[in-house]
């Protein structure tokens, strides 16, 4: 893979038209814009603690044959939006959400930390 380098679109509503779009999702800390930064060239901030991101980023990612759109969602416990930047991830992922945003992710990619695994596989329950 390699990474098409572009500026990211924080918060915003402007889509990529015709890109398939994939969203990173996962806990806190568990990699997400680590795994964001590597596979899009970008510079997402990361930090080791909570709420480093609470806005989302997106990038392009070229792959051998295509390229897609990667979107770095704030970390997450769970989809029922407490915090601000829990807000953000459900307005990305609920399609019934009332908001002007870039459309619905074609996929999801869940980043798993293994050092806290019982907590990161609560996500997918």
């Amino acid at each position: 893979m390699s990474a098409n380098h572009c500026d990211p679109h924080q918060g915003s509503a402007q889509a990529t038209t015709g890109l398939a779009r994939f969203a990173l999702v996962g806990n806190p800390n568990s990699g997400k814009s680590t795994l964001f930064n590597a596979l899009s060239g970008l510079r997402a901030k990361t930090g080791n603690y909570p709420g480093v991101t609470v806005a989302k980023f997106e990038g392009k990612v070229r792959l051998s044959d295509s390229t897609v759109v990667l979107e770095d969602l704030p970390g997450t416990y769970s989809l029922e939006a407490i915090s601000p930047d829990e807000v953000v991830v459900v307005e990305v992922l609920d399609p019934n959400q009332d908001v002007e945003r870039t459309p619905t992710p074609d996929g999801v990619i869940v980043v798993l930390d293994a050092t806290t695994l019982n907590r990161s596989l609560g996500l997918l329950a």
